[in-house]
């Protein structure tokens, strides 16, 4: 998320440097005790700490990574404490590590006859799918008739090309004015780890203002400039009533 107001602006959750943030995935989950203390020391080893641009031939690394990536396949990345939907992770290419970011589409739920009662956040999404597919709805829009099969919340069918691999350029251009700048994180966001938005952060030079203290903040200041970086206390969600 990425709101601007007159006197500053607020980022959530960013992705600002798409390589060093799938990167601190690895150091993420083992400060979060996900992985062992033996299989991260053996993955820094194997692998350098680079866990994203993974040469071919390095078959520890990848032996590594894939151990990773079984260890982890049973989580919701995007929130730590709640599990991942048996379905979201049948398809999904696990390395480049990991280069899925957003969940998989929940089409199959609306095939069954019963949503499942064991709750997934992903399922959140099932009636955008039953409103944005009703004829009615697509009548209502003015959508024309053979434009579009249905209708998916990402489509991933594009053949897009990133031309913007880090935004850390802009940060550094907005440091240098007078604006006031908010940057918090989920402190049990796997996609977007805090530990990568923080080293970014400190990628800027700024000073100090106010250290961290719990639950992990801390203030920078370059003259008239002013960020602040936060961890947001992961809540979990429950099934509703």
């Amino acid at each position: 998320m990425f709101l601007i107001l007159s006197q500053g602006y607020i980022l959530g959750n960013p992705l600002t440097s798409e390589h060093d943030d799938k990167n601190a995935r690895i150091e993420f989950a083992h400060r979060l005790a996900l992985l062992s203390d033996k299989l991260y020391k053996s993955i820094k080893h194997n692998c350098h700490g680079e866990y994203v641009n993974i040469d071919p031939n390095n078959a520890p690394c990848i032996k590594d990574l894939t151990l990773v990536t079984e260890c982890l396949a049973n989580l919701d990345t995007a929130q730590i404490l709640e599990p991942n939907c048996a379905y979201a992770s049948r398809n999904s290419s696990k390395l480049k590590w990991d280069r899925r970011l957003i969940e998989e589409e929940p089409t199959d739920l609306l095939l069954l006859p019963v949503v499942p009662k064991f709750w997934c956040r992903i399922y959140n999404y099932i009636p955008s799918y039953i409103w944005a597919n009703d004829e009615r709805v697509r009548q209502a829009l003015r959508i024309r008739k053979g434009t579009i099969e249905k209708w998916v919340r990402c489509n991933e069918s594009l053949s897009y090309t990133e031309d913007v691999f880090t935004s850390l350029d802009y940060h550094r251009n907005l440091s240098h004015t007078s604006l006031r700048a908010l940057v918090y994180s989920g402190d049990h966001d796997m996609l977007v780890p805090y530990l990568g938005t923080h080293k970014w952060i400190e990628a800027l030079n700024l000073t100090v203002d106010d250290e961290w203290r719990p639950w992990y903040t801390m203030s920078y200041v370059n003259n008239g400039y002013h960020l602040t970086f936060a961890t947001i206390k992961a809540r979990k969600k429950t099934q509703p009533i």
